[in-house]
């Protein structure tokens, strides 16, 4: 820990969430906004202050109580989606109550289904009959001009620190949501709060309504967006170039995630090409799939005694995700041999729904570094399995949706040649999994090393030495262990750029806390009941990265590593009550006048 001194010197930062919250407000206004909230919590001096004496109940309770009281509330709901919706009814009444560790964070793991993929899903897809308010910004494409003026009204210049945003064209792999894929943009700030205390007053939701080719919205009445079909080409690039823009003029220090753009002709890696050398910026499903992969396969290369150098690694599913992945993994595999892109892709074979990907049947710019010369293609057929056969991978990652293409067949094909092969069916929902971990550890006598889409529960077998019992926990390959660290170092680094040396410091950094490197029988990746941690060092290394680069704008990083941790640490957001500072409607700022949701955000300059 830093010293008495190195904390009271942290005390300036911007984003060290102490001190009194400045509020205008009085009475049921206070209670109906939920940055200022605190229900039955708020102490006799503030219910005298800001007039509320008459509007609560006299008893006062702590975070801790109503924590638990709300925690009650959740287990009583009847299902998966009722509870998402309390869960998003209790934030829209107190936003801190709804972050409390009682309530989410130490009971993540148990409920991170339920806020995030499967049950986050089903919510996207009743988004329209579901809705009661409405969160985020929505920009369509019909009012293209208006988009600097609507991104305008979320705050000033400094106000906004993390911008995630869709157009909803391939939410979690139920496809094209319309409107409904704002849940997305909401739900992966909810875990940069959750996972890397992001400070959630300074993050904005973004959905870019582009109409739709949904059949069931185009024909739903109370569908919400625009029910038109999608607008492609240069009209559609002129609106999302319209976005970046206006963004990076309002904000000009914000961090630009992009999330479940659609895969038709590449868009995802296009749109993320064409920004990465202007800004920082991500794509989760093309970097953050790929550098929690990477992070996986490094952990499974360890337990199994090899290196990348051994590596051979098949990926069926050639879309964003499955090259987000073979792009990763080919970057790491050269940076740490000292070769070629090009060399090291040799080691990484691409396989889709028509077969291996070559010279033949390339179909991106993208696949191309990595298909092969079909001419040279001596394999008796070019499906998974013959390609299994003929490559011998010590890896194999699916990506594809195709429920159960890793076969017995397959699997067995693979565990010929390798001791500890690593299979990692990816594609998520559950139910669009490549192959269960039970099934996986069955075929390989307990052999394989597995990690997944999506949450499975332990295997058990009989698998030890003398064929005693053996329990194998399985890691759930998701990338909230990732991409919230690097949000997190980014913004506190206020990084120039993302590049690809800080995405391979965060990958490290996932790595180094892998559970298997202890045991092999643990996960993969380190479980979401300590990600907390886990973002602080993946932060940790990307802003070291940053620095290194020349990349980072911030003043006064620490160097050293003790103050360096620190540093972060106190610019994490973690769900406390503050207190509420009364300040008089003239004169006051945007957020303690409730008109903007930054009024959470620490603020030294005065807001009088």
């Amino acid at each position: 820990m830093a010293s008495g001194n190195d904390q009271s010197q942290f005390d300036h930062l911007a984003l060290n969430a102490t001190g009194p919250i400045p509020c205008a407000l009085q009475g049921q206004a206070v209670l109906n906004t939920p940055y200022f909230n605190k229900g039955s919590a708020f102490p006799g001096h503030e219910r005298r202050l800001f007039n509320l004496t008459g509007l609560l109940p006299q008893n006062v309770q702590t975070l801790e109580e109503q924590a638990q009281r709300a925690r009650e509330q959740y287990l009583s709901q009847a299902n998966d989606l009722a509870k998402n919706t309390f869960l998003a009814s209790l934030k829209e009444q107190n936003e801190v109550l709804y972050y409390k560790a009682s309530l989410l964070q130490d009971n993540l793991k148990a409920m991170f289904s339920v806020v995030y993929t499967p049950t986050e899903g089903e919510a996207i897809q009743n988004y329209s009959r579901l809705f009661r308010r409405p969160e985020g910004c929505f920009l369509n494409i019909n009012d293209a001009e208006r988009v600097s003026h609507d991104l305008a009204m979320w705050g000033e210049s400094e106000d906004i620190d993390y911008i995630v945003v869709t157009d909803g064209e391939e939410i979690l792999g139920i496809g094209d949501q319309g409107v409904g894929g704002v849940l997305i943009s909401v739900a992966k700030l909810v875990l940069a709060t959750l996972c890397a205390g992001v400070h959630p007053s300074r993050c904005l939701p973004v959905v870019l309504d582009c109409g739709t080719d949904n059949e069931d919205l185009l024909r739903d009445q109370l569908y919400l967006g625009l029910r038109e079909r999608r607008v492609r080409g240069r009209r559609y690039d002129a609106f999302v170039d319209a976005f970046v823009r206006a963004a990076r003029r309002l904000y000009p220090r914000a961090y630009i995630h992009f999330e479940d753009f659609g895969l038709q002709n590449g868009k995802s890696r296009r749109i993320l090409d064409t920004y990465r050398p202007r800004m920082a910026c991500f794509n989760d499903d093309v970097q953050g799939t790929g550098c929690v992969t990477l992070a996986a396969i490094m952990a499974g290369l360890h337990v199994s005694g090899q290196q990348l150098a051994d590596l051979k690694m098949v990926v069926f599913g050639a879309g964003s995700a499955g090259l987000g992945i073979a792009d990763q993994v080919r970057d790491a595999v050269a940076a740490e041999g000292g070769t070629s892109h090009e060399e090291a892709s040799k080691q990484i074979w691409l396989v889709d729904r028509r077969g291996l990907v070559t010279s033949e049947t390339v179909s991106s710019a993208a696949q191309k570094p990595f298909a092969k010369n079909a001419s040279d293609w001596t394999g008796q057929g070019t499906d998974l399995l013959s390609v299994t056969k003929a490559v011998c991978p010590n890896v194999l990652v699916g990506t594809s949706t195709v429920p159960g293409a890793f076969t017995q067949q397959v699997v067995a094909a693979m565990a010929e040649h390798t001791p500890r092969p690593i299979i990692l069916p990816l594609s998520n929902p559950t139910r669009l999994h490549e192959q269960t971990p039970r099934h996986l550890l069955q075929w390989t006598r307990g052999k394989a090393l597995v990690a997944t889409g999506s949450p499975f529960d332990p295997v058990e077998g009989p698998w030890g030495p003398g064929g005693e019992q053996v329990t194998v926990e399985i890691a759930e390959c998701n990338n909230s262990v990732v991409f919230p660290g690097i949000g997190l170092g980014c913004i506190l680094s206020r990084a120039r750029l993302l590049t690809d040396k800080m995405l391979v410091a965060a990958v490290q950094a996932v790595a180094a806390m892998s559970p298997a490197l202890e045991n092999p029988t643990a996960p993969l990746l380190p479980d979401v009941s300590a990600v907390r941690e886990v973002s602080l060092q993946v932060a940790r290394g990307v802003i070291r990265a940053a620095v290194e680069e020349g990349v980072a704008t911030e003043a006064h990083i620490p160097r050293d590593d003790a103050r360096l941790r620190e540093w972060i640490k106190v610019q994490m957001w973690e769900p406390r009550y503050r207190d509420l500072q009364k300040v008089q409607p003239e004169g006051a700022g945007r957020g303690a006048r409730g008109e903007a949701r930054k009024a959470g955000t620490v603020d030294r300059r005065p807001d009088m």
